[in-house]
């Protein structure tokens, strides 16, 4: 098994997490309101450099008030939550770019389902069988509440305008 800093493990759990669900949130949001390739192309971007920022200064400022920090491990995760969320974040471009939208929200839902199961599997893992189910359980009845709730959201603005 690979050892792993501790601020790298927090700036990637973070970034991917982050950068799945609130790029799939915009995708599915914007797509179903506006089924606009261009839109929710321009929405990904946006997510993958300003969103990637923000959330990278956030974890900075995070791990320099937990007092605990290193330097070093403040700009390890800074920089590891930048990098996962920008990475992971322009990865839904694919399919937007293949398919239409209809379908490109079907493909990207299960690219990031798979994902989130992925990482809750990395997490879980050195856990016992009933916490490991738990665990991933929890992440998945998460991702379907944040990409249902993107869909009857874009749902309801595009009925509204």
């Amino acid at each position: 098994m690979v050892n792993i800093r501790k601020s790298f493990k927090v700036g990637v759990s973070f970034g991917m997490v982050s950068g799945v669900l609130t790029t799939l949130g915009l995708l599915i949001g914007l797509g179903v309101s506006t089924q606009s390739k261009a839109a929710v192309i321009g929405g990904v971007l946006t997510i993958a450099i300003a969103d990637a920022l923000s959330d990278a200064f956030g974890v900075h400022l995070s791990q320099e008030a937990s007092g605990d920090s290193s330097t070093r491990h403040v700009w390890e995760a800074t920089v590891s939550t930048f990098l996962s969320k920008f990475i992971f974040a322009l990865t839904f471009l694919i399919p937007v770019y293949f398919f239409n939208i209809k379908y490109a929200i079907i493909v990207s839902s299960l690219w990031g389902f798979f994902l989130i199961g992925f990482l809750s599997i990395l997490i879980s893992k050195g856990m016992g069988k009933k916490e490991k189910l738990e665990v991933v359980l929890e992440h998945f009845v998460l991702f379907l509440l944040i990409t249902f709730s993107s869909y009857f959201i874009g749902i309801l603005i595009d009925r509204l305008f």
